[in-house]
């Protein structure tokens, strides 16, 4: 049976001459699990959102949408929440009560069900999804992935019919991630819950997908299963392809007649294959990059330790740590270790009850803000929209140089330097049709991007990047990927945290593990990566059993075509 059919939907927000959506023709039977995917700003969350009718955004709209081969209008707010769930991007953005368990409750108690009821169905669902644990704890409390799964546990509570998840995954570390989309895939085999979902990490989630969506520029350009689509991706040549989980990107760069693999587990399968006739392989890869011990730190961190309150336990422990100029430093770990407090103690945000933190060799807290913000120090917080103050992005954009007006002392003295600073970044960023648009009205990784605009607007020498990849589509990540490379070629030096585990091993030039508040080992990537079971990439869990040091989808091509 149909559950939701959309027929010639299109849609163009207000003020906006080019539509969001063009004829979207889209069938979504009972049961199915169904993957939505494309680049930043392809249309995918204004989709999304046009399946709930509180949620669709204002602007013109032609086409129509049919529940139940109804018109999804017709349906009463009462059966859309109750039938239609809806897991957003951002679970702070989702989360209203105080504590787990009022949480949990908070749907039900607005349907008007009855306390025993209420009970049952809370005690079902903190059961069903682990939450025992710390079921009347506050909400504050919780890591990023604990958010996400109660809300997805809330939801569920209700018992609706169809489940949409716009990018869920965008804000957890990757151990997290997967045991979140291991959570979604049980839902939608026990209980038979129709799935439909926007993602950008498709590794774990493409393999049991019934259907998956590639959209592009508001219009759908391709259907299909996960093998069909990957195939058709490559005979366009088409930038999805880049999305592809790295098995099928492996498989398209190695000649070979064997059928094309998915997930790991068919990739590992199909490499012994190729390679059943030869021993284990070589990768020729080299371990390390040279070291640089002798060269004068940039930043440096001596035993420092910080708690966000006096009676609270310290986030920070003892940490000590040494960026050199030019460098690429990638901090990652778990959801609530302590990284993002760390960069807040580097941009003298929050200070350090005990050790010190050295900027240039002096003490940050010497520094006024004024020098520090000043061509020295861009911070790109995890929250984008925290960054945005004006109504357009061309506006936003000119703020961070002095506004429009001519501003004596600041780097751009003309509105010629500023007029062409500005045309400079927004070619960079892809920014030049988003120009007369409310920042706000972006998708996740367009306001990723103009951050990232903003920030290199102040031509800073020390850039720390919380989850500057959040959101963002694997073709720009690798375009992004090449603009910090310059940046280092400049002299800039590069602190990140992420849980981005193939772009830190594609980029870094150091990843440090954090746990429990301290860095507990750093290395290369290279070295880094291949020495961990489940912190590391698809494409070394894939080749280890073969090669030695390989970490990247190019790495694995290589040894491949060295070796077959």
């Amino acid at each position: 049976m149909t559950v939701l059919k959309i027929n010639k939907l299109s849609f163009t927000y207000p003020e906006m001459v080019k539509p969001a959506l063009k004829n979207i023709d889209l069938e979504i039977k009972e049961g199915d699990f169904v993957v939505l995917c494309g680049k930043s700003g392809c249309g995918k969350s204004t989709l999304l959102r046009h399946l709930k009718s509180v949620l669709t955004p204002h602007g013109i709209r032609t086409g129509e949408i049919l529940f139940r081969e109804k018109p999804l209008e017709e349906a009463d707010l009462r059966t859309q929440s109750q039938e239609i769930g809806y897991v957003l991007q951002s679970p702070e953005n989702q989360i209203v009560t105080d504590k787990v368990w009022h949480e949990l409750a908070f749907g039900l108690e607005s349907l008007g069900y009855d306390t025993p009821t209420i009970r049952l169905r809370v005690a079902e669902m903190a059961s069903y999804f682990g939450i025992q644990g710390w079921f009347k704890r506050n909400v504050v409390e919780l890591s990023g992935g604990q958010k996400q799964l109660l809300n997805l546990a809330s939801i569920m509570a209700m018992h609706p019919s169809i489940l949409i998840l716009d990018e869920p995954t965008s804000q957890l570390d990757p151990i997290a991630a997967s045991d979140f989309m291991e959570t979604v895939k049980k839902i939608n085999r026990d209980l038979g819950t129709t799935v439909i979902m926007t993602e950008h990490r498709l590794e774990d989630i493409l393999p049991v997908a019934d259907q998956v969506v590639v959209m592009d520029a508001g219009e759908i350009i391709s259907r299909g299963t996960p093998r069909e689509i990957g195939k058709e991706l490559r005979s366009l040549g088409h930038d999805m392809f880049l999305s592809m989980p790295a098995p099928m990107q492996i498989f398209a760069g190695v000649e070979s007649d064997l059928e094309c693999p998915i997930t790991v587990r068919e990739g590992r399968k199909w490499m012994s294959e190729l390679f059943r006739d030869n021993s284990r392989q070589k990768s020729m890869i080299s371990l390390e990059k040279p070291k640089r011990e002798l060269e004068e730190p940039v930043i440096e961190l001596k035993d420092v330790w910080f708690r966000y309150d006096k009676n609270m336990p310290d986030v920070v422990k003892d940490l000590s740590l040494k960026v050199l100029k030019s460098q690429f430093y990638c901090l990652v770990g778990g959801n609530g270790t302590g990284k993002t407090t760390t960069l807040s103690l580097i941009s003298g945000l929050n200070k350090p009850h005990r050790g010190k933190i050295l900027i240039n060799g002096r003490d940050v807290r010497k520094y006024s803000d004024r020098e520090l913000f000043q061509g020295m120090l861009g911070v790109l917080p995890q929250n984008p929209q925290s960054l945005f103050v004006k109504k357009t992005v061309e506006l936003d954009l000119y703020e961070m140089i002095g506004g429009t007006k001519e501003k004596k002392g600041s780097e751009y003295d003309d509105e010629i330097a500023k007029k062409t600073a500005v045309e400079k970044i927004v070619q960079l960023m892809h920014l030049e049709h988003l120009f007369d648009q409310h920042p706000y009205d972006l998708s996740g990784g367009e306001q990723q991007r103009l951050a990232l605009a903003k920030i290199l607007l102040l031509k800073p020498q020390i850039l720390l990047l919380d989850e500057p990849t959040k959101g963002l589509d694997n073709h720009f990540k690798r375009e992004f990927g090449e603009i910090l490379r310059k940046l280092q070629e400049h002299g800039v030096t590069i602190i990140m945290v992420s849980h981005d585990i193939e772009f830190c091993a594609l980029f870094g030039d150091v990843c440090g593990l954090f746990f429990d508040g301290n860095i507990v080992t750093s290395n290369s990537p290279r070295a880094f990566f291949s020495g961990n079971s489940f912190y590391t990439t698809a494409a070394n869990r894939m080749s280890r059993h073969l090669f030695d040091n390989a970490i990247t989808v190019k790495d694995v091509i290589r040894c491949c075509r060295m070796n077959h």
